[in-house]
């Protein structure tokens, strides 16, 4: 855990130019509580897919080592996905691939995560964020079931996300995030 401050590391499972994800992400980190610190992760659309026989010392892609340092001090993760044909996408399932290693010692194992996400449907994303806990979580994740937020973008005005209400919640599930290192601590 890091001195004073909390960081989280925030994944977005989009790379649309616009996201609404992305944009959620963004509003947590400027509305997050004192104290907290959220970094948004870059760069995962660089990231290769998972495959054992590079992720070597000697063979290991910029990107995806990349990855791994940026994620390397976090306290805790915050998931921010769409939902793509009822699940996660292959962006944040690929990232959680690469933070799973080495197994049962990745960046993940034992370290809080909680999941968010906004998307078009009448759901609002659950199947998304329900398969992204089970894989934060088969990856060893301390997974905090008390984050949710499911925003339905289909139904959004002209703010998008960035609404004082949609605020309030990110920082509420954000300061429920950084209890949890306080308890894992």
């Amino acid at each position: 855990m890091s001195e004073g401050n909390i960081t989280i590391a925030v994944l977005v499972g989009s790379l649309r130019s616009g996201s609404h994800n992305r944009a959620l992400a963004e509003l947590a980190a400027a509305n997050a509580p004192e104290g907290i610190s959220l970094k948004i992760v870059e760069g995962l659309g660089e990231v290769p897919f998972y495959n054992e026989d590079i992720d070597t010392p000697d063979a290991i892609p910029a990107a995806a080592a990349s990855l791994r340092d940026q994620v390397a001090s976090a306290d805790a993760f915050l998931f921010v996905t769409p939902e793509y044909n009822g699940t996660m996408s292959a962006v944040l399932k690929n990232a959680i691939d690469w933070l799973s290693r080495p197994y049962s010692a990745g960046a993940l194992a034992g370290r809080p995560a909680g999941v968010i996400g906004a998307a078009l449907g009448r759901y609002a994303g659950t199947w998304s964020r329900q398969d992204t806990r089970k894989s934060i979580g088969v990856a060893g994740a301390n997974v905090v079931e008390a984050v949710e937020i499911g925003i339905g973008t289909g139904a959004l005005g002209d703010e998008g996300v960035a609404t004082a209400e949609t605020a309030e919640q990110l920082g509420e599930v954000v300061r429920v995030l950084a209890d949890e290192v306080a308890v894992a601590a």
